[in-house]
């Protein structure tokens, strides 16, 4: 077989992004380039690696396997590159993390320092509901999730990061929802997050444990579509509080009290128990364990200290 690394970079990548345009972007090449590539590493196999309906590609099961062993020669090469790199005392390498939606106001706080000591370190950040991302996590595409609820039946390690505090939120009101609400029919329509999101997940076991039947529920498909939402004043949602800083201190929403809120959980940093990390990940838990509450002093003081 004749085999390049660069191929098999390439195959990696195109399972993450399913188009050859969005590959050949990434890796800074040509689009005919990526293919031609393609086409010679599929040479090799008797079997299809990957098909394409419409215009999107889809890897074989046939594909899954080789991508299983893709992952484990492109991890032991970048091993091999450390050991040449670390003996100069340079931290290098790709992080690539997937972060839930409402991550994005948590997980950049957390890398920026980490970041500047170290900018040999490449990083992927791929932003998207629980759902996906842990579909991510269980492939070991990535080496570290964001999630604020942790996936059931699977082995991981994790590091705390920060408390979540979810709150019922919705545009600025008479003073009539200034006073603690037991029952909220009255705050309608409620808007939603798409299925598969941790937030959704979240205050829909709420509602069902207060046995409410939403009126005209709004569903929409990003956190800032439904800050946007609340902006407007179209409805109420239930929302982590982490992303509305400025909305909340500046007083364009307002958090309305409700019995049994806020809803709390953990912004929490996983990976699978027997991922074999390379250095610029081992470094980043060492960095994180060390410096944890110093980032947290910097960046989310205004955080910890708010009353409700």
């Amino acid at each position: 077989m004749n085999i390049s690394f660069q191929q098999l970079i390439i195959f990696r990548d195109l399972n993450e992004t399913r188009s050859v345009t969005q590959t050949a972007q990434r890796l800074h090449l040509t689009q005919p380039a990526v293919s031609i590539q393609l086409k010679n590493f599929q040479k090799q196999f008797d079997r299809p690696l990957y098909e394409t309906i419409g215009k999107k590609i889809y890897i074989t099961e046939f594909g899954k396997d080789v991508m299983a062993k893709t992952h484990v020669l492109l991890n032991e090469a970048e091993e091999i590159e450390r050991l040449g790199k670390s003996k100069k005392g340079v931290i290098h390498g790709l992080l690539k993390i997937a972060v839930v939606s409402t991550g994005k106001y948590v997980m950049p706080y957390f890398l920026s320092d980490f970041i500047k000591k170290n900018p040999d370190v490449e990083i992927q950040m791929d932003v998207s509901n629980k759902e996906q991302v842990i579909e991510r996590l269980k492939k070991n595409e990535v080496d570290f999730a964001l999630v604020s609820i942790l996936p059931e039946k699977m082995d991981l390690k994790k590091i705390d990061l920060i408390e979540n505090r979810l709150y019922m939120v919705g545009f600025p009101q008479e003073n009539k929802l200034k006073r603690t609400i037991k029952a909220f029919h009255t705050l309608t329509p409620l808007i939603y997050r798409e299925p598969g999101s941790g937030t959704r997940q979240t205050m829909e076991k709420f509602i069902e444990r207060k046995k409410i039947v939403p009126i005209k529920p709004i569903e929409l498909t990003s956190n800032e579509a439904v800050k946007q939402a609340l902006l407007a004043g179209m409805g109420y949602s239930i929302m982590p509080l982490i992303g509305l800083k400025n909305e909340i201190l500046s007083k364009q929403l307002q958090i309305i009290p409700i019995t049994g809120l806020p809803i709390k959980t953990t912004w929490q940093l996983v990976w699978l128990t027997d991922k074999k990390h390379g250095l610029a990940a081992s470094e980043f838990q060492r960095y994180l364990r060390e410096n944890k509450n110093n980032i947290l002093k910097k960046y989310f003081d205004w955080y910890l200290q708010f009353k409700d």
